[in-house]
């Protein structure tokens, strides 16, 4: 399946020292998995996990999961050997934390190639730099770390994520000008289902692709509030079908519902129906 066309409603941490945790990945009905080796790792584990990670996706049975390594940033004791590591390992991608600027990802591809990299953006330097970093070669997603962020900019809590709305929009801007994929950040009370669902549907709204999740009590509610629903997949058909039948009569202008439908209408229509067969293939895989 094309990385890019694929969905990524819902996509877990996962601890990479953790075998049991990895086992129970596979069964999870998650779009993507971040096997952590940073802040789900305590120091003294760090070399263990870089092992016991790599063993695991040698054994596989992930499935269509798309397998993402979180490593430790390059600037700390065990960056370096983590991307090393990570070059060897049977992942789609390596996702580097705290990225200030497109010389931090080239520093990482240096070291792993031409494995694709996602960008963890989690602090100013990197919101203002959002628009070069998203224009890297080796560049394929974003991911919002919305908690150090908070921490970084000194803001308070509050349920509609004001405070984080011009970071989190320079890095939509940014994403979306270069075709990349944009996952939202955590939502940290995993037992809270009203609130989780009440951030996805704001962050689906804004426009990212899905949400990265601690908890696997949170991924029925990502993957519903990121797939298209059975009013928009019915909307999106009866759209196509009307400037179809206009098309192909040569006369009239297409309305569904009251509304003009125009290409741009139809270009999002098939975008969404699309997305529901991309989803419907990832579950039969």
């Amino acid at each position: 399946m094309d990385p890019r066309q694929r969905p990524y409603r819902s996509v877990l941490y996962i601890p990479g020292s953790k075998e049991r945790a990895l086992d129970k990945a596979r069964s999870l009905p998650v779009d993507a998995i971040i096997f952590d080796l940073e802040d789900a790792v305590a120091a003294d584990e760090k070399e263990n996990a870089r092992e016991t990670l790599k063993a695991a996706l040698a054994e596989g049975g992930y499935g269509q999961k798309m397998r993402i390594v979180r490593i430790n940033g390059l600037d700390t004791p065990w960056g370096r050997a983590d991307a090393e590591a990570v070059r060897e390992m049977d992942a789609d991608v390596v996702l580097l934390p705290k990225v200030g600027s497109a010389a931090d990802v080239d520093a990482l591809a240096a070291i792993t190639g031409d494995l694709p990299i996602w960008a963890m953006m989690e602090t100013p330097r990197g919101m203002l730099n959002a628009a070069q970093i998203a224009a890297h070669p080796l560049l394929t997603g974003f991911v919002m770390g919305t908690n150090d962020l908070a921490k970084e900019l000194q803001t308070r809590y509050r349920g509609d994520r004001l405070p984080m709305m011009t970071s989190l929009g320079l890095c939509l801007l940014a994403a979306k000008a270069e075709g990349l994929i944009a996952i939202d950040g955590v939502y940290n009370a995993f037992k809270d289902d009203e609130g989780l669902a009440v951030e996805c549907a704001q962050g689906r709204d804004m426009g990212f692709d899905g949400k990265t999740l601690i908890h696997p009590a949170q991924v029925d509610i990502a993957n519903a509030a990121f797939a298209p629903s059975e009013a928009e997949i019915d909307l999106a058909r009866r759209q196509i079908a009307a400037f179809a039948e206009v098309e192909a009569s040569g006369q009239g202008v297409a309305v569904v519902d009251g509304k003009i439908v125009e290409n741009l209408h139809v270009a999002t229509a098939r975008e969404i129906l699309a997305k529901a067969e991309a989803i419907l293939a990832l579950q039969a895989g």
